[in-house]
This record gives C-alpha cells, sequence and structure tokens, in this order.
C-alpha cells in the first residue's frame, strides 16, 4: 500500500493505494470513502479486494489530512471537493465507489458537482435527516445529543447519540420523554472527561442536514445503488436510506449486518468485512 500527501491551499490530503495504477484488470479504481472514518477502518474491508485496485483516504479533520482552513466543520461540498481533487491527482479516473455514513453524504454531494467523476456509486446507509418525514423530530434529537455532548463530555454525547441512532422509528412524544441516555446501559464509563470538541458538537450537522439535489442526481451518468443494513430495520439510518432511495426512483440494496458492517476488528465495530465485501463485489459486477 501507497500512501501520498496531496498538498492543497486548505488541507493535506492523505491517500492510501492498494495495488497498481494504471489497474492490472483494466477496470476503474475502487474509491472507499467514509467520513468520519478514516483509511483505518476500511483496512480489512479493502484486503477483500486483493484483485483490485483500492483507494482510501483520510477526510480532512480526522485522520492524517490536516487542515488549514481554520474550520471543524465538515459540509459535504468541501469533502465532495477533496475527493474530486484525489481522483484527478490518480489520473485513473472515472472510479467506482463505496461511501458509507458521512461518506455517504459526500459522495452524493460528489455526483452532483463532478458527475463524470464515478461510474458506480454504492451509498451505503446516509446519515440524511433532511430526506425523512419527521426531519424536525430529528433534528431536535440531534440538538439533544449536542446538549448531552457540551453538558456532560463525551462520553455522555456518545450515549445520547447511540440511543438516537438505534432508535426504531420516527422521533415521537415516547423518544423525547425518555430519561437521558445512560452510558452504562451501552457499556460506557460514567463520570465528565472534559471534551468539549469533536464531531458530537455541531461540526457533523452540516453532513447530516444536506439536502441533496436529487433531480441532478437522477440526471446523472452514474450508476447509484442505495445500501442498507440487513439489522438497520427503522433506526435512522435505516430510514434515509430507504428514504433516499425512493427520491431515486429505486429500491435499497441489502448488505450484511448494519451501518458498520463493513468495519473490521479494531474499529470499534464488529462488522463483516469479508462477507460485506462479497455483496459489495456482486453489485459492482
Amino acid at each position: 500500500m501507497t500512501a501520498t500527501a496531496l498538498e492543497t491551499p486548505e488541507v493535506d490530503l492523505v491517500y492510501d493505494v492498494q495495488g497498481p495504477l494504471p489497474t492490472a484488470d483494466g477496470r476503474p479504481p475502487l474509491f472507499v470513502i467514509g467520513q468520519p472514518m478514516t483509511d483505518e477502518g476500511f483496512r480489512a474491508f479493502a484486503s477483500h479486494f486483493g484483485d483490485r485496485t483500492v483507494v482510501t483516504h483520510d477526510p480532512r479533520s480526522p485522520g492524517r489530512s490536516a487542515r488549514r482552513d481554520g474550520r471543524t466543520a465538515a459540509d459535504p461540498e468541501t469533502l465532495a471537493w477533496d475527493v474530486h481533487t484525489i481522483i484527478e491527482a490518480l489520473g485513473a479516473g472515472p472510479v467506482e465507489m463505496f461511501a458509507g455514513s458521512g461518506g455517504a453524504v459526500a459522495a452524493l454531494a460528489l455526483v452532483r458537482s463532478f458527475p463524470d467523476d464515478v461510474t458506480t456509486l454504492v451509498v451505503h446507509e446516509p446519515p440524511l435527516i433532511s430526506v425523512l418525514p419527521d426531519a424536525d423530530a430529528a433534528g431536535r434529537a440531534r440538538a439533544a445529543v449536542k446538549e448531552a455532548f457540551e453538558g456532560g463530555g463525551f462520553i455522555a454525547g456518545l450515549a445520547a447519540f447511540t440511543a438516537m441512532a438505534s432508535w426504531q422509528g420516527e422521533f415521537d412524544d415516547a423518544y423525547f420523554a425518555q430519561p437521558a441516555a445512560d452510558p452504562a446501559a451501552f457499556g460506557m464509563p460514567s463520570g465528565d472527561d472534559g471534551v468539549r470538541d469533536g464531531l458530537l458538537s455541531d461540526a457533523a450537522w452540516p453532513v447530516t442536514g444536506y439536502a441533496p439535489d436529487f433531480q441532478a442526481l437522477i440526471a446523472a451518468p452514474t450508476r447509484m445503488v442505495i445500501g442498507v443494513g440487513e439489522e438497520a430495520g427503522d433506526a435512522l439510518t435505516g430510514r434515509s436510506a430507504r428514504a433516499t432511495a425512493a427520491l431515486l426512483g429505486q429500491e435499497v440494496m441489502v448488505f450484511p449486518r448494519y451501518r458498520g458492517g463493513f468495519a473490521g476488528p479494531g474499529t470499534g465495530d464488529s462488522g463483516e468485512p469479508e462477507e460485506f465485501a462479497a455483496k459489495l463485489r456482486e453489485v459492482l459486477n
């Protein structure tokens, strides 16, 4: 694997290439993106594409891609510009792309702004509040996560986020009537850790609040597939995936496990990267 730092006026974009360029099989490179997940979170997953050239990167803010723009927020249009810049630097575009979490939202922005960059895009459980029928209530739930984080620190905020992310169905009166999320219920330690900066603040709100241009996405030459984990149920990202697919006039494609089903050991998730990779290979082929 070869790591490259691409210097731009705002950020040093670090990306990794597994395999040769130009590609050995004549197929486009497979670009795998996340946010806030960095390259490390995709290594087990990428290892199951030993016959393909796979590109990963660290999005600006987390990991190795150091920012110089004086900002902490991660908006999808800026993240999309970063990915486009890497694709141009590779000189091997257009690419095939798998995008998860905030990276899925950035990928939608990429196809809108640079529709010729991607031949096939698989978007997995984009955390889009804007497409939900209960968008206002979901926004209120998101604000409560920020309040828990600012009032009690990272662990309190993470517990509130976990409760929000795992809630089944719309954010109704029953959701808001619950007591504050107890970190112990999710196997987390208690107490204020003093942390008050990071993605549990409002830094990720531009991602979750992004409103895709569905007319532009439908008109783009990119083949688009919206993925959902088999365990998603009616959790927020499961609902947003199905809503996004419906607005594109299609059905979702079911992948193993949940929103982090591609993640391997050591990432904080217990996914099934080999099974997930096999499903992605099937979709791309």
